[in-house]
């Protein structure tokens, strides 16, 4: 049975006058993708002119490798504008790209040896060789290959008028800043505890190239020649495959408190490692890594959620001196059938999740419930459509499909506020359709990507296929001339501006590491 943090709470936004104020959400995504060429390997081109500087551009940069894209959405209240922003970005991106296409999957394309894989450049500001030395970092931590794997983040916050309401029919201690932040915790343990469903609906990553391997062993199956997979798969990009830190099993960040998780980060950029100690920071005046501590920055501790906060400054250190803003949720595979990898249903069933997870009850976790919470995501990640699957709940083995069903049930209430709040059925109505994919495991996208991979000979050979039909619709709808100049202007913008943080640049690259970690 659902148990609500404040059940006056529940009822005062389930009216309709109170629920309006969740028409203040604010939303924003994250999408990644990689450049290939039309044999579908991996892009050795530079990062295109015409897309403008990656270092200063708010909207198309690169994450961990020079081939990796990422679009950024401005956040907005409207629920239908990310989306909407996002399919502008890759129209105006597609032709900038030339004979090349963007990457339909999570998982990467046909990859050479790993030293082939380029590293972002971002320019000869001390920013922009910071950026690109926590790069080689990684590189060297983890290998290049883990630069390639591609998702998708979803941002997400209530609005000011929201936490007065809720304050005052739910109380808590503290200032508003302080109550919000613990609201937000609260949130990101539920995540975790009952993120394992978000794999389970829109995992599409069951199967990769083999050349991912870079020759090394594995005891997953051949599905056909090239193509490696675990069959009840949902996303083997969340798995150990993926993004994996070996380090962070040891971290133990806790997320019972704000001071606790800013504590502990603060505690892993300053450790050292001795494997990464063995590496080195510095051969000369080449840096190699910021720092051979558990973490270079924040930034590397990989979460299926993370509480955020914009600014200058560090991010632990700016979410203990003003609390969280927004969260980022980090489980969205890339839809490989869609043209911009994210279907509409996932923002839609995302906003109804984290509300039920900010409602409910969140005690503090314990590390028994947080190896709980890590073997149910393992087993979901990896067979997560697999018949008679069970998962641990209060250290019992249940039934996976129950479980699930109990958590549409809980989570019906928050649908109803949204429609409420909205007006229509929208929230409901994708919470039902989703629903169906509980007992109908073969509908799921994973299952559906399995399916294709089969008919179509290979990942590779589909996955191209997909990746150039989204680049022929994409090149068929050109933005208008007013959408067009718009992010023409931006392009010069962001190059004007690269152009003067290395021009105002002062002071040496060792001051700059170390003022960031002062």
């Amino acid at each position: 049975m659902l148990k609500f943090t404040c059940c006056d709470a529940v009822q005062q936004f389930s009216t309709s006058g109170q629920a309006q104020l969740l028409r203040g959400i604010t939303r924003g995504f994250e999408r990644e993708c990689l450049r290939v060429d039309a044999e579908g390997r991996l892009a050795r081109t530079a990062h295109p002119l015409a897309l403008g500087s990656k270092l200063t551009h708010p909207w198309i940069t690169t994450d961990y490798s020079e081939a990796l894209l990422e679009f950024i959405t401005p956040p907005s209240q409207d629920p239908e504008f990310p989306l909407r922003f996002l399919r502008d970005i890759h129209r105006f991106v597609a032709p900038s790209i030339g004979p090349e296409a963007m990457w339909a999957s999570s998982m990467p394309c046909l990859l050479g040896p790993d030293g082939e894989i380029p590293i972002a450049d971002y320019g000869a500001s001390n920013a922009a060789r910071f950026k690109q030395v926590y790069r080689e970092g990684l590189s060297r931590r983890y290998g290049r290959k883990m630069q390639t794997i591609a998702g998708a983040h979803y941002n997400w916050s209530l609005p000011d008028e929201f936490w007065l309401v809720m304050k005052d029919c739910c109380p808590g201690a503290g200032k508003t800043q302080d109550y919000v932040s613990e609201r937000y915790f609260g949130l990101i343990r539920n995540f975790l505890r009952f993120g394992w469903l978000v794999p389970y609906l829109f995992g599409a990553s069951p199967a990769f190239c083999e050349s991912f391997l870079q020759g090394q062993a594995s005891d997953l199956p051949v599905l056909v020649d090239g193509t490696r997979y675990a069959p009840y798969a949902t996303s083997l990009r969340m798995s150990d495959l993926g993004y994996h830190n070996r380090a962070q099993a040891n971290l133990n960040v806790s997320v019972n408190s704000l001071a606790e998780y800013t504590q502990a980060l603060e505690t892993a950029i300053r450790t050292p490692d001795p494997f990464y100690e063995e590496i080195g920071v510095r051969e000369g005046v080449h840096w190699k890594q910021l720092n051979a501590n558990l973490l270079q920055t924040e930034s590397e501790f990989y979460a299926a959620i993370r509480p955020k906060r914009t600014g200058a400054d560090r991010p632990a250190k700016a979410l203990r001196e003003h609390g969280v803003e927004y969260v980022e949720m980090r489980l969205f595979d890339l839809n490989p059938f869609v043209d911009v990898g994210i279907a509409p249903e996932q923002s839609t069933f995302a906003d109804v999740l984290l509300l039920m997870c900010l409602f409910r009850d969140s005690p503090p976790i314990t590390s028994r419930e947080q190896s709980e919470n890590n073997e149910n995501k393992r087993r979901v990640v990896t067979q997560g459509r697999q018949p008679g699957l069970h998962l641990l709940a209060h250290n019992r083995e249940q039934a996976f499909r129950p479980l699930a069903h109990a958590l549409f049930d809980d989570m019906q209430p928050f649908a109803e506020m949204l429609d409420a709040a909205y007006g229509g059925n929208r929230y409901g109505s994708t919470l039902r359709g989703l629903r169906q994919r509980i007992d109908q495991p073969d509908s799921t996208p994973s299952a559906q990507v399995l399916a294709a991979i089969r008919e179509h000979g290979g990942f590779l050979n589909y996955t191209l296929q997909l990746s150039t039909q989204h680049q022929r619709q994409l090149l068929a709808q050109p933005l208008d001339e007013s959408a067009a100049a718009s992010f023409r202007s931006s392009v010069q913008s962001s190059l004007q501006q690269q152009l003067q943080a290395e021009e105002q640049d002062q002071g040496s690259f060792d001051d700059y590491v170390t003022r960031y970690y002062a």
